[in-house]
């Protein structure tokens, strides 16, 4: 099993990096595999690291060789995601939207069916766009046929939409817990729909 973290945040070392290391030590402990991807550092060795719909259907041929190629090979065998975006604007990222543009490929290929998604987001204030943050990251994932849950487990609480945050994160205690709960029902999530992705491949 493996769940992975995309930290849409310029910063590698800010707010929603906080927020998703902290959501993959959850995860960490029960001993399944998980990676952190710094988009903007791919997006950076990138020729066109926005898309411009140069194939369609998408070929992928603009991030062959690259690292952001290497990225979406392991969303293709992903388990869970973890998207976090700081609020830029009531909305993600260009760095998380940059990224997901280009994921065109996936969406063709339906790679992303049933994998199970949840959202962090960070923001400078208590009411400063965190939830309209986190409803984007979980349209983007709708699109691709993902499984899209909140902040809900059954040994905690119902949950509401994303863990949200106001900076600095490290000391959001509310933010932190609700991280940790987003883990668990990811986590508990993927392992419960495994057989669903696993007839998705061999059906492909």
């Amino acid at each position: 099993m493996l769940i992975i973290a995309l930290n849409g945040s310029p910063n590698a070392d800010g707010n929603t990096a906080y927020l998703l290391r902290e959501a993959l030590e959850t995860i960490k402990s029960e001993n399944v595999e998980t990676k952190f991807f710094q988009l903007s550092e791919a997006l950076e060795q990138a020729k066109h690291p926005f898309c411009t719909c140069c194939t369609s259907p998408c070929s992928g041929v603009c991030f062959e060789g690259t690292e952001l190629e290497k990225m979406y090979n392991d969303l293709r065998r992903v388990d869970g995601l973890i998207l976090g975006s700081p609020v830029y604007f009531g909305t993600v990222s260009a760095q998380m939207k940059a990224f997901w543009d280009k994921t065109r490929a996936l969406r063709k290929d339906k790679s992303l069916i049933d994998v199970v998604g949840g959202a962090v987001t960070s923001g400078g204030s208590r009411f400063g766009g965190q939830e309209s943050t986190a409803r984007a990251l979980h349209d983007i994932m709708l699109v691709q046929g993902m499984t899209v849950v909140g902040d809900g487990y059954y040994h905690d609480d119902a949950g509401h939409q994303a863990a949200c945050s106001q900076r600095p994160s490290s000391e959001d205690t509310e933010a932190l817990k609700r991280t940790r709960i987003l883990a668990r029902r990811i986590l508990g999530m993927a392992k419960a729909t495994a057989d669903m992705r696993k007839n998705n491949q061999e059906n492909n």
